[in-house]
């Protein structure tokens, strides 16, 4: 068995780039990602709720700010314990939500389009496409101190292959039974299609919850994230003291973390393109270039010759296509928030991140 002498993505960073600064680059790539994703989960609430509700006469960022509320007790989480709690409700309601949104397409196989399906690439959506594919991926710099938890760790490339695998066919099918069934019409929140207006308002609201519930795993890793690249050695001190008494002035900086997420959030309201260009930035940094590029350092010597060059065409293809999708991304949410560019129905839908 090998000896292991780095247990985090910061610290197979800070060797390969030789010093504290390549740790504190992925430190902030990783920072950027999951506040990002805690972004995207107000975006989602109110894009959910909105719909829910559409002749109410209030706003999104009314409903963004609801949720902003809810999600401000976040601030007092200091313990995994919590985060996992709440995680494994957000897992209930997902398969719940999976399992009912299948079922509605399935009722309604006499109104598939498979004909909508083309396989070809549209240079303006695919980037966007395949940013928000990336985006739902991004788990790379959690995967270290992952493996490093295993009682037995020669199981953890069988653990990965089987579980994305399995998770990438679950979302070709979905992506496709949910697009022949609604094909043109397909909404960026896919519940916002269905026709049912007590089942749609049913399934936004359980889906809103889950966003709210999944809001605190990449909040608790941002801040952790933050504490220690700010505070290694001296990290911010516990929300409660000894006698389990809440300490206000410690939670501040936490909240105010989640008030930098409602902000950008009702600042860039829109859900898909907002993803596709997360995916395409650190996305792909995270997935793509830095951990081939850092398998191509560490095993340089002890690698063969083919693995190096699938190495640096990774790191090719993700430098290329981050790219590509960052500037159409880019130029796409531009054009939504100058009013300059319609609700474009080809945008890929997307109701959650797996």
């Amino acid at each position: 068995n090998g000896v292991r002498v780095r247990g985090s993505y910061r610290e197979i960073a800070e060797f390969v780039f030789r010093g504290q600064l390549g740790g504190q680059v992925v430190n902030a790539a990783a920072i950027t990602e999951a506040l990002m994703t805690c972004i995207l989960y107000l975006v989602l609430c109110g894009d959910l709720l909105y719909f829910c509700f559409p002749g109410a006469g209030l706003s999104k960022t009314f409903w963004v700010s609801v949720s902003f509320v809810c999600l401000l007790p976040c601030a007092a989480l200091t313990s995994l314990r919590h985060v996992s709690l709440i995680s494994f409700w957000n897992t209930v309601t997902h398969v719940i939500i999976n399992g009912i949104i299948i079922v509605y397409c399935l009722t309604r196989t006499a109104d598939w389009q498979p004909a909508k399906v083309q396989f070809h690439i549209d240079i303006y959506t695919f980037p966007i496409s395949l940013g928000i594919i990336v985006f739902s991926y991004t788990s790379h710099i959690f995967l270290p101190t992952l493996e490093g938890s295993l009682i037995d760790k020669r199981r953890f490339a069988c653990m990965m292959n089987w579980t994305h695998l399995l998770s990438a066919i679950f979302k070709a099918l979905f992506g496709y039974i949910g697009f022949v069934t609604f094909a043109d019409s397909t909404k960026e929140e896919i519940t916002n299609n269905l026709t049912n207006v007590p089942l749609r308002v049913s399934v936004n609201i359980a889906l809103a919850l889950k966003a709210l519930f999944s809001y605190p795993l990449p909040y608790f890793a941002a801040a952790n994230f933050l504490e220690n690249s700010l505070f290694t050695g001296r990290p911010l001190p516990s929300c409660w003291n000894e006698k389990r008494e809440f300490k206000c002035w410690a939670v501040l900086p936490r909240a105010l973390l989640v008030l930098f997420t409602f902000v950008v959030a009702i600042t860039v309201p829109h859900f898909a393109l907002l993803c596709g260009l997360i995916g395409s930035f650190t996305g792909t940094m995270l997935s793509f270039v830095w951990p081939a590029y850092f398998h191509l350092v560490l095993k340089r010597h002890a690698s063969p010759l083919y693995t190096r060059l699938f190495d640096a065409f990774i790191i090719a293809v993700g430098v290329l296509c981050g790219s590509v999708g960052m500037f159409i991304s880019g130029y796409a949410l531009h054009a939504k928030m100058t009013g300059k560019q319609q609700a474009n129905s080809s945008i890929p839908f997307a109701y959650t991140r797996a």
